[in-house]
């Protein structure tokens, strides 16, 4: 069962091996993540000098299934704006957060911020 939702950092976390990637591989099996996620950390990856399809091909590898965003969570993270603008999260922040409402699901990042959020889910910071 789905229980965990993946923000960008937590991915970026467990690609490059940096603290708090261990949280995020002893929870990989119940993960998801937001298609607009994956192309955050594919952005990411890409911008630091890796070629486009050995980016996208260490975002497969790591086996977490990817969830398309569609209307529903677009409304969710459009309206998220209201309790999140004085946190600085940007529209991927919010997508991330507009799956884990729908699923009902702990949230995994390493945005510390995050932890200041009451949205009725849990927020995991990994480091």
């Amino acid at each position: 069962m789905t229980d965990v939702v993946l923000d960008a950092s937590a991915l970026m976390a467990l690609l490059r091996a940096e603290e708090g990637a261990d949280k995020v591989l002893a929870c990989l099996s119940r993960a998801v993540v937001s298609a607009v996620n994956q192309a955050e950390v594919q952005t990411k990856l890409v911008a630091s000098g890796i070629d486009e399809k050995l980016a996208w091909w260490h975002i497969d590898e790591i086996g977490c299934p990817s969830v398309p965003f569609d209307e529903q969570q677009a409304r969710v993270a459009g309206g998220l704006v209201k309790v999140t603008r004085d946190f600085g999260l940007s529209l991927g922040d919010r997508a991330c957060l507009a799956l884990a409402l729908e699923r009902k699901a702990v949230v995994y990042t390493t945005d510390k911020v995050w932890s200041n959020l009451a949205l009725g889910i849990q927020i995991e910071v990994i480091r």
